[in-house]
């Protein structure tokens, strides 16, 4: 019988799980709305996380920003009964476009420069970190 053997196709599976994930943080998968402006501007975008970790976002927008550019982000989120956020600062490392109900639309993938420690916290808690 010519061809890979099961054993070849099982060692090629676990090589492609030990590729497929090499971040230091695991992404979580959120559904929530941010607003965000390129650093020193006044216009303010909208744009919805798709996942997210300790350290970066994955974001889909209507509006395409060039990789290097720094944005003010304001991440909106329920706590309770009441509607709450926090804010980071982030710079996008890579742009993708993608067509969205006809339309070009961009996921824009953030790395987090600085943020407060208790807005790190409220992100804990939201990936199922916090207490």
């Amino acid at each position: 019988m010519n061809g890979p053997t099961r054993l070849q196709f099982e060692d090629a599976t676990q090589d492609l799980d030990s590729v497929k994930e090499k971040r230091r943080h695991p992404r979580f998968h959120l559904d929530l709305p941010i607003e965000f402006r390129v650093m020193d501007a006044t216009h303010v975008r909208g744009a919805m996380i798709v996942n997210a970790s300790e350290t970066g976002l994955l974001i889909q927008s209507p509006n395409g920003v060039p990789a290097g550019t720094k944005l003010n982000i304001a991440v909106l989120f329920s706590k309770g009964f009441e509607l709450a956020n926090f804010e980071v600062l982030a710079e996008v490392v890579w742009t993708k476009t993608y067509l969205r109900e006809g339309k070009q639309a961009y996921e824009l993938g953030l790395k987090f420069i600085r943020m407060l420690e208790e807005d790190r916290q409220k992100l804990k808690h939201l990936l199922g970190d916090g207490e």
